[in-house]
């Protein structure tokens, strides 16, 4: 993740602060400020498909780290805004100096925050304070994947294409801890990611289409693919109605207890439903301190779920497991 653009378009500026300033029409003042909502992309199950051109998707690494726009305000002042708005930059003060060292007021980054250790993403070394970080060698980098705003100019009603463009002509030749995110427009170099990082820390790609302006929210412009394991759990209890559950509470076998999501398809509710009614299992209702009210089951029957890798771990229903099931 050290390296630059794998073949995303990259402009090779070595103006860095200058060129950025003259993107934006000759400099000109800090025109977006934060709070920023950022553009999330929606969930897909595998790498979407490259189409031909002019219609090329661009590819990039999903990274496991702390989402955050970067806004370099007048005065050099560095505001980085976490997806919750909140400023990260005491927290993060290296990350903070950087931008406000090499890009001039005015432009926004989006990327990812994200720590190293032994070779790969350590999520949970950014929980760690920044002494604690520094006192344990962990380093941390700015992994930049888009632009919102050079001087003067709002850039996010521009094709990404454009902006990943700016970007590089932004970054000009940044390292570490400033870097532009690896991207491509090659979907077997994307499949190839997606399969060979994983125990990088790597989580999946995000596929961007041509057409994808910058605009707050979810949306299938962006498309993510994450990687997922099949696992056993045991069904431990119900949310919603007994004979029509809406979701799941599980144990897999770390002993944690998620809620399945998405919402139970009406044949999945009627599946689990009759199976409770079949087995006369005891319910119990109870308030869960975590996940609200639920029905527990006193014998939990084994189910099959897929859980998504990454820090946000979500579990779906994919099946019961046992005997004629």
């Amino acid at each position: 993740m050290s390296g630059g653009s794998g073949g995303g378009g990259r402009a090779h500026g070595t103006g860095g602060a200058d060129s950025a300033a003259g993107a934006g029409g000759g400099g000109g003042p800090v025109v977006l400020v934060p709070p920023v909502e950022v553009m999330r992309p929606r969930s897909a199950d595998g790498v979407p498909a490259q189409a031909p051109p002019p219609r090329e998707l661009q590819y990039s690494l999903e990274l496991d780290g702390f989402r955050a726009l970067a806004f370099v305000l007048e005065g050099g002042r560095v505001v980085l805004q976490s997806r919750s708005r909140r400023d990260l930059s005491p927290e993060f003060p290296d990350i903070a100096a950087a931008p406000a060292r090499l890009l001039p007021p005015g432009i926004v980054l989006d990327g990812e925050l994200c720590a190293y250790r032994e070779g790969r993403l350590s999520f949970t070394d950014l929980l760690r304070s920044h002494a604690d970080r520094v006192q344990a060698g962990v380093p941390v980098s700015y992994i930049v994947f888009d632009l919102l705003a050079v001087p003067g100019r709002d850039v996010r009603a521009l094709p990404p294409r454009d902006r990943w463009e700016l970007l590089g002509t932004a970054l000009g030749e940044a390292g570490p801890p400033l870097q532009r995110v690896p991207a491509t427009q090659d979907e077997e170099t994307a499949r190839a990611w997606f399969r060979d990082l994983r125990e990088a820390g790597v989580e999946g790609i995000v596929a961007k289409s041509p057409g994808s302006t910058y605009r707050s929210g979810s949306t299938w412009s962006w498309r993510k693919v994450r990687h997922s394991d099949t696992v056993d759990a045991e069904l431990i209890g119900l949310i919603g109605p007994a004979a029509r559950p809406r979701a799941l509470l599980v144990r897999p076998a770390d002993g944690s207890t998620l809620t399945t999501t998405p919402r139970l398809t009406p044949a999945q509710a009627r599946q689990v439903g009759a199976l409770i009614a079949e087995t006369g299992g005891a319910l119990t209702a109870d308030t869960d301190p975590e996940h609200g009210p639920v029905l527990r089951i006193a014998r939990p029957p084994a189910v099959e779920l897929r859980q998504v890798a990454g820090r946000h771990e979500t579990a779906s229903f994919v099946r019961l497991r046992g005997e004629g099931v």
